[in-house]
């Protein structure tokens, strides 16, 4: 069965503007064609690549039919990744937006560098910011420095 969402509900949450900011500034990536379309009129940023998203819509798994709100839930609730928080922390913890996206990234893929890091997170290698470097720092600090190990110049969560 085709995933859908009936086009007058479509239509309806895009008259009334009740759900176009919540996904606003949210980069997602889809393969599906037909999910790129409803995406982009709910106001997401679709974008080309999976490297360069904040969510992958392909790796969610949506039961259709779905509701606008609880798509925009489903959606909300994979951009902020809490289960993977939860999972390294072991509670709901309040981090800024590329502390956690660290966090996330090197749970999903251990042992990388950091100029694969800094891919990830959509930061050029070669620019000369030590930002990525100064949140793991912080990280350490506040969390203790088991949080993120680095093992001959590849980076892990060492908690799990």
């Amino acid at each position: 069965m085709k995933n859908f969402i009936p086009k007058y509900i479509l239509a309806k949450c895009i008259e009334n503007r009740y759900c176009l900011g919540m996904l606003k500034n949210i980069k997602i990536y889809t393969s599906d064609k037909y999910w790129n379309g409803i995406l982009t009129d709910l106001g997401c940023c679709v974008v080309d690549s999976p490297n360069a998203s904040d969510v992958i819509f392909d790796d969610i798994k949506i039961k259709t039919p779905i509701s606008i709100r609880d798509l925009q839930k489903t959606i909300l609730s994979h951009f902020e990744n809490d289960d993977v928080i939860r999972a390294v922390f072991g509670d709901d913890v309040v981090l800024s937006r590329l502390a956690r996206k660290i966090i996330v990234t090197l749970y999903k893929n251990p042992y990388i560098s950091m100029s694969e890091l800094k891919q990830f997170l959509g930061v050029t290698p070669d620019l000369t910011t030590h930002a990525v470097e100064n949140v793991i720092y912080q990280l350490r600090k506040t969390y203790g420095s088991d949080i993120i190990k680095n093992e001959n110049g590849k980076y892990k969560i060492g908690r799990i």
